[in-house]
């Protein structure tokens, strides 16, 4: 029986302890005054927590918080409805945000602060989420087994020279459905079931674990490439732990589909977002909270502790990430990540992609 947490309770709690308030049953004890905030958050606790508090001790407005899986939240959402006491939902993927959109979740949003801070593109067009977050998803190589010269875009990952040398993680990833998403946009359908194809013929394994897993088993030498977000191998790189930190240490980077490269769109890039819910109550803390993480400072932070890529510009990025380079990002609308991911899943079904 998952219990009941009051709202003093949850904010004690630290993850996995917190992860178990996702019960329906916790709803009516997050009821916030106007001085709180109820926030769905697919981020783990380590990774937004101090945030919260900061923005907390600068304007006196609490932050109830509630981590779980993307999936879970939304799914929670769904099943409290006009009830939810949730005021943000805070999630990774266009994908993720689009389909709270289109499942009636969240709601519309005005603020010059994030119009004046964002990009568009990084924006959904009706106002209903914003990206907090940018995340890459580039071609990662073992060092030594690949020459950077080999490489171009993803759509070349389809030539022949690449099978059975390629990690990549499941159909049922988010992150690889929006990649999939983006080679739609870019080439047609039919171009991309062609490529989907190939990736699957290339595989050097069938899918299995995180993007860490792929990254760990490049360096094992199970593949000589793995697709992976750049935000993991920069926590691998400064982790303290040997297990993590040696794999990544043995691959390095490469930017595709890069100027000079096939159609120049630049790389694959996806954001972490916030949406205000449709059963908000207390929509001007809620905005005045979404306002702060895209502040100059919460981008900073992001960017240093997270491995990310801050959503606005003229922040610093972490060292870990600047070794690797600027790069040229896909200028696509995020928003068409979330409208071509249902055709994205059939296409990957349609290629044998597990």
């Amino acid at each position: 029986m998952i219990p009941i947490c009051s709202r003093a309770h949850l904010l004690s709690l630290r993850a996995p302890f917190a992860a178990l308030c996702l019960a329906i049953a916790v709803a009516p004890a997050l009821a916030a005054a106007d001085d709180e905030v109820n926030l769905y958050s697919a981020r783990k606790e380590a990774l937004i927590k101090p945030l919260l508090d900061r923005f907390t001790e600068e304007t006196g407005i609490t932050v109830n918080l509630v981590t779980g899986k993307a999936d879970a939240l939304l799914q929670r959402l769904k099943n409290e409805g006009p009830n939810s006491p949730a005021d943000i939902l805070l999630t990774v993927d266009a994908g993720n945000l689009h389909r709270a959109k289109a499942g009636g979740l969240t709601q519309s949003f005005s603020s010059e602060v994030v119009d004046a801070a964002v990009p568009t593109t990084y924006r959904d067009p009706d106002g209903h989420w914003t990206g907090l977050s940018l995340r890459a998803r580039p071609i990662m190589y073992v060092k030594g087994k690949v020459e950077p010269s080999q490489l171009s875009t993803y759509e070349a990952l389809a030539d022949p020279q690449w099978q059975g040398r390629i990690c990549i993680r499941s159909s049922s990833n988010v992150y690889n459905q929006s990649l999939v998403a983006s080679i739609i946009a870019a080439d047609g359908t039919e171009a991309a079931q062609a490529w989907a194809e190939a990736i699957v013929a290339n595989m050097a394994r069938p899918p299995k674990g995180g993007d860490r897993d792929q990254i760990k088993a490049a360096a094992a030498g199970q593949c000589d490439i793995a697709i992976a977000n750049t935000y993991y191998l920069a926590g691998m790189l400064k982790s303290d732990d040997p297990g993590e930190k040696e794999p990544a240490e043995k691959v390095a980077v490469f930017w595709p589909n890069q100027p000079g490269a096939g159609d120049g769109r630049g790389t694959h890039v996806n954001v972490s977002g916030a949406a205000l819910t449709a059963a908000a109550s207390n929509k001007d803390a809620a905005v005045k909270l979404i306002e702060y993480l895209v502040s100059p400072e919460s981008q900073a932070w992001y960017a240093e502790v997270n491995g990310e890529y801050p959503v606005r510009e003229g922040v610093e990025i972490s060292p870990v990430l600047a070794e690797w380079r600027t790069f040229e990002a896909d200028d696509l609308d995020l928003i068409e990540l979330g409208e071509l991911n249902g055709a994205a899943l059939m296409l990957m079904d349609r290629a044998g992609w597990k």
